[in-house]
């Protein structure tokens, strides 16, 4: 195959320029500690060093970028299994069942699959982008959007799914994030809505409520538990899954991964909706649903193959067609500008040499993340032998620092205060926080692309059910909000039937 030539041609390129793969060392180094640390994202790593790259040959300073990308979205599940701090929005996804390993004293072997999975499904996803490039990118420009809408709204529909115990709390979490969402500029006309007049609401405090949402109130639940005080510890134990259990969670990285590549070519799709979906597949085709939310290795599995998955599709439609599919690949556009290459058919061949090189050092990145990521779990894990009447005032102050340096703001601090005494109660009221999450996500990606779709249709609702993929997606929509109550709806009926007296509203 001509591709694998060119491939081959690529890695012995790479092979001749060191300095290219130090830089690629450093930069899935500094991917990983960014994606870490709370408020700081993969988009921002990114952001920061595209001015370091300028001066360096094209292939280094693409690298170093890359690795930072790849390292970043993987560096977000760690202090989410650990923690319950989802470093980046993808790893909030993670941490639903992460942590809830980590309580188990599996700390270890969540973060092992983590980090194999993210292996696995980065390096599929740049292995779809050498040889399918072409051929998805038309794919990704059949989405419009309606298409996009109705991506969101299957996004929403998972809520029913990840709701834990009930699914009304878990509907009433998710409206109350979609009305937070309609905080903010108007996605049409531009003008501030709800805002109080604050300038600092112009866009939704996503971040800042993530934080709040997870990191803040485990911490202010920490505070209350009489453990705290006694210096609770715990070990990290086993890291890599033993082959029998990860054997049977392949199929799950194998159908997420194919999801995050799918996503991640869809131009404002991300890491963050591609580990949900993935999410709430891996639920639906397991024979355990009941033990998601509760502590499934597999669901860890999902969210990050998904993530990491999205980051070759991403990268598919901008080189193939400048259109950038995520934050962070459209400032890789920047810094692919930045070097004189312009991305589009062309430049697969009029610089094709370049090109599979770039490749090849993306596989690189990604051997580099497992290395890494593997060697460094130990040293990171020792914050779990911290006694928790230390981690936990460590962790109030990561939560500050990080909600500072996104917009150096002490408004941010105050709304992630405001959401973590929020997430608190919700805890405490067995309100599930996901959803609150979910929807801020998914909410102005429906909101802005419906109302794109009505406009462009003249006012008329006719492509909710004329154009085949949207109406697919609002199908699958459909099935995916019914069948979780369908479902408990049959279990409550054989209890009942078997002398229970529970109400329908208490088991949905």
């Amino acid at each position: 195959m001509h591709e694998l030539d060119l491939l081959m041609g690529g890695f012995a390129a790479l092979a001749a320029n060191p300095l290219a793969l130090l830089l690629a060392l450093v930069g899935v180094a500094l991917g990983i500690l960014i994606g870490a640390l709370p408020g700081l994202t993969a988009t921002m790593g990114v952001a920061i060093l595209l001015p370091f790259t300028f001066g360096m040959d094209p292939v280094s300073g693409l690298l170093m970028i890359s690795g930072v990308f790849f390292g970043g979205i993987y560096g977000g599940s760690v202090t989410a299994i650990l923690l319950r701090i989802p470093g980046t929005p993808a790893a909030a996804a993670t941490a639903m069942d992460g942590f809830e390993l980590t309580k188990k004293g599996m700390a270890g072997v969540a973060l092992g699959t983590a980090t194999l999975s993210s292996f696995l499904g980065g390096t599929a996803s740049i292995i779809v982008l050498i040889f399918m490039a072409p051929l998805l990118a038309g794919f990704a420009l059949e989405f419009s959007a309606s298409e996009s809408f109705a991506l969101a709204v299957f996004g929403l529909s998972i809520i029913a799914s990840i709701s834990g115990r009930s699914v009304v709390k878990g509907l009433i979490a998710g409206f109350l994030g979609l009305l937070i969402a309609t905080v903010g500029m108007d996605p049409m006309d531009g003008f501030p809505r709800f805002t109080g007049g604050y300038t600092e609401l112009f866009n939704v405090p996503f971040i800042p409520v993530m934080i709040g949402l997870f990191a803040a109130a485990e911490a202010f639940k920490s505070l209350e538990d009489p453990k705290v005080r006694l210096g609770m510890a715990a070990a990290l134990g086993r890291i890599i899954p033993d082959w029998p259990t990860y054997r049977r969670m392949l199929g799950t990285v194998a159908r997420s991964t194919g999801l995050g590549v799918v996503i991640g070519i869809i131009p404002g799709a991300g890491a963050d909706i591609a580990a949900y979906v993935a999410y709430n597949e891996a639920k639906r085709f397991s024979r355990t649903p009941e033990n998601y939310g509760k502590g499934e290795l597999a669901g860890v599995a999902a969210c990050e193959a998904g993530a990491n998955g999205c980051t070759g599709g991403a990268l598919l439609t901008m080189l193939t067609l400048g259109i950038p599919g995520d934050a962070v690949t459209a400032v890789m556009l920047g810094a692919l500008t930045l070097q004189g290459l312009q991305p589009g058919p062309l430049l697969f061949k009029e610089h094709a040499d370049l090109v599979f090189t770039l490749f090849a050092g993306m596989l690189f990145c990604y051997v580099a993340m497992l290395v890494i990521g593997l060697g460094s779990l130990r040293f990171m894990g020792r914050v779990l032998q911290m006694p928790k009447s230390v981690l936990t005032p460590v962790i109030l102050v990561l939560c500050v620092v990080g909600t500072y340096a996104i917009n150096n703001s002490l408004f941010d601090i105050g709304i992630m205060l405001a959401a973590g005494i929020a997430g608190y109660f919700m805890q405490k009221w067995d309100f599930p926080a996901s959803p609150v999450v979910l929807a801020l996500i998914m909410g102005p990606m429906a909101e802005a692309n419906f109302r794109r779709a009505l406009s462009l249709s003249g006012g008329s609702y006719d492509f909710l059910y004329s154009r085949p993929i949207t109406a697919i997606l609002l199908s699958i929509a459909i099935l995916t909000l019914l069948l979780p109550l369908v479902k408990r709806w049959r279990a409550h009926r054989l209890e009942s039937r078997a002398g229970g007296t529970a109400s329908p509203l208490n088991q949905a």
